[in-house]
């Protein structure tokens, strides 16, 4: 029951991830894939990403 919540967490994190980085202009996959390994974790690290300009 519990690999099920860790996966969910996981999924939800990739696409937050790829979410906040498509939004920014900075690479989605490359946040995807940090969002996939650090879990939420990856999250303020990816609102803290310079924007592109």
């Amino acid at each position: 029951m519990h690999i099920y919540l860790i996966i969910a967490v996981s999924l939800a994190s990739i696409f937050v991830c790829h979410y906040i980085a498509k939004s920014r202009g900075t690479k989605p996959v490359f946040w995807g894939v940090m969002g996939a390994i650090f879990g939420p974790l990856a999250i303020p690290f990816a609102l803290m990403s310079k924007p592109k300009e």
